[in-house]
């Protein structure tokens, strides 16, 4: 390590990089393990397994972008104070890879159909509610600002996150579990996490040049 890499401005300036990666690669293993066909090529076991995995970093990059979001307040008109969008979709998202650790790892444990309802499918329906609540306000928050051009990394990255969003509120429908232990449309659930991997990867690599 150079001591231009020590610094703390080094540091911090590596903080937005890792946040991508994280991102990025708890979005590869979650793709791999809604691929088409995968599940029946290698098992259930190892899709729960990529899952399990891939949720934790997703919590480790979204503790990261909760962290270098700001502060959550701003003063607002008069004495008031204002939550700001930025951080209020931040933390959203971080509650919902929070969710998504608990329906992953419950997914490796579960046997019975009312502990994949309650354990499984429950926390995994909620992170999918956050992540497009999440999604929503980083809209919000891009067009609010100073909202930077279509040809922006920035710009792309939210419009796509959100379509991820929305894909994994596809897939946590196609999930619900039934009363016979089935899901109600495995080929939407396995085609929607799908769907939102590549588009949370894309989101991430489109920043990766500027969080360099």
């Amino acid at each position: 390590m150079t001591s231009d890499e020590s610094t703390p401005g080094a540091v911090l300036a590596l903080t937005p990089l890792r946040q991508c990666g994280g991102f990025m690669i708890g979005s590869a293993l979650f793709a791999v393990g809604s691929a088409p066909y995968f599940a029946s090529w290698a098992g259930a076991d190892v899709v729960n397994i990529c899952y399990f995995v891939g949720a934790i970093f997703f919590t480790a990059a979204g503790l990261i972008q909760l962290l270098v979001s700001g502060p959550a307040t701003v003063p607002a008109a008069g004495s008031g104070v204002m939550v700001r969008a930025d951080w209020l979709s931040a933390s959203t998202q971080f509650a919902g890879t929070i969710l998504f650790n608990a329906s992953t790892t419950a997914a490796l444990m579960a046997s019975g159909v009312v502990a994949q309802r309650q354990n499984v499918w429950s926390p995994d329906a909620a992170g999918s509610v956050a992540f497009l609540v999440s999604g929503a306000l980083g809209l919000y928050a891009l067009r609010a600002g100073t909202s930077p051009a279509p040809r922006d990394a920035q710009w792309w990255s939210a419009q796509i996150n959100f379509v991820g969003c929305v894909a994994f509120g596809v897939s946590a429908v196609g999930s619900f579990v039934t009363r016979a232990g089935g899901t109600l449309d495995a080929s939407v659930a396995s085609i929607g996490t799908f769907i939102g991997a590549l588009c949370f990867f894309a989101a991430s690599a489109v920043l990766v040049p500027s969080a360099r």
